[in-house]
């Protein structure tokens, strides 16, 4: 994990583009839209008008903050948003 990659594990990720890069579902894979919601283990985007829920520990996730593109495990992304940002 990069330096960047590092940040958006403390960054709010409610409101970013996000895209499902790859997924041990593959149904997922693939799927892009605004994070609406967040869980512990979940991430919840508005793709097309409905609300897709991915767990965050089978994914890997692209996210857009800025003019910024990041990569990230979902793994790293597990906890609760309120903890995971004060890490």
């Amino acid at each position: 994990m990069n330096l960047r990659a590092k940040y958006i594990t403390k960054h709010e990720l409610i409101g970013l583009e996000c895209e499902v890069v790859a997924a041990s579902d593959p149904t997922l894979a693939g799927l892009r839209g605004v994070v609406v919601d967040e869980s512990r283990n979940m991430l919840t985007i508005e793709v097309e008008g409905k609300r897709k829920r991915i767990p965050k520990a089978i994914a890997r996730f692209r996210f857009r903050v800025g003019r910024h593109v990041l990569e990230v495990e979902g793994r790293a992304l597990l906890a609760r948003p309120e903890d995971r940002i004060k890490r």
